[in-house]
């Protein structure tokens, strides 16, 4: 079982890095989806596993984990580094306006990435 174990955490450790790897290219002015990440990293269902990945980032300032909300364009309740406010504050910074009630709006400022080949699916 130990192998188990370590195989498990060897496939996070891989998807982590390529959630990392995908965010660091969402272009200054633009947000992503948690659920976009995930099919970009090639595992549609798991935008939580995203959530999570960005909430440990390692690398705060390296991947831009405040370009990330949820398929609505909500910011993140507890923005792991400084609430709302903070989030909101980085776009702001970028040029991307969230309105009053947390959501930004994704047809203006949401990234059109470009799916891996062999795709199907929505970006």
């Amino acid at each position: 079982m130990i192998t188990g174990f370590h195989e498990r955490k060897h496939k996070r450790v891989n998807f982590f890095g390529q959630v990392y790897e995908i965010v660091k290219q969402i272009p200054c002015g633009k947000v992503a989806s948690y659920g976009q990440i995930a099919r970009l990293a090639g595992n549609p269902r798991a935008s939580r596993a995203v959530g999570y990945a960005l909430h440990v980032n390692p690398q705060p300032g390296v991947v831009p984990c405040h370009r990330v909300v949820n398929r609505q364009g909500r910011l993140a309740p507890a923005f792991a580094f400084g609430g709302t406010d903070a989030q909101k504050g980085l776009l702001n910074a970028e040029g991307v306006y969230v309105n009053d009630d947390g959501y930004v709006d994704m047809k203006q400022f949401g990234w059109q990435a470009c799916q891996p080949r062999g795709h199907k699916g929505k970006p």
